[in-house]
C-alpha cells in the first residue's frame, strides 16, 4: 500500500475563511513536556519530543529533544504550580535546561512544571 502527500498552501473553512500553512507550521509546538522531578528522580508526565530528563541538580531539570531544533533561538514558555517561577536557563539544538524556584526564589524541584517549545525543527 503506497503512502500518500498532502501539500497545501492554504487552508480553506468553508465559513471562517483561509489561512496560510505556514501560520500553522510556525505557529506549532515543535516541543512540550509536563515534567515531575519533586521525587529526586525525574519523569515525564507527558511529553512531544521529549526524549530524555535529566536532574541537573535542585531545580534544574535538562530536557533533551527527540529531534533537534534548527537552532539555539527558539523560544520556550514555562510555569509550574501557584507561587512558584518558572524560566528556561540554557538552549541547544538538542534540548533546552529547565529552573523552578520558590517564591523566596531559591531553587526547588517540582512536581507540575510545564514547557512547550516553539521555533524550527532541523
Amino acid at each position: 500500500m503506497a503512502l500518500g502527500k498532502i501539500k497545501a498552501d492554504t487552508l480553506e473553512h468553508s465559513t471562517a475563511g483561509s489561512l496560510d500553512t505556514q501560520y500553522v507550521v510556525n505557529g506549532s509546538a515543535k516541543a512540550w513536556a509536563h515534567s515531575d522531578v519533586s521525587s529526586g528522580t525525574p519523569s515525564l508526565a507527558d511529553s512531544l519530543n521529549i526524549t530524555s530528563l535529566t536532574d541537573s541538580g535542585t531545580g534544574d531539570t535538562t530536557h533533551t529533544f527527540t529531534n533537534a531544533m534548527n537552532n539555539a533561538t527558539f523560544s520556550v514558555p514555562s510555569s509550574c504550580n501557584a507561587y512558584h517561577y518558572s524560566n528556561v536557563e540554557s538552549y541547544a539544538t538538542t534540548g533546552y535546561k529547565h529552573r523552578t524556584a520558590n517564591t523566596s526564589a531559591s531553587a526547588t524541584d517540582r512536581d507540575d512544571a510545564v514547557s512547550a517549545v516553539f521555533g524550527d525543527l532541523a
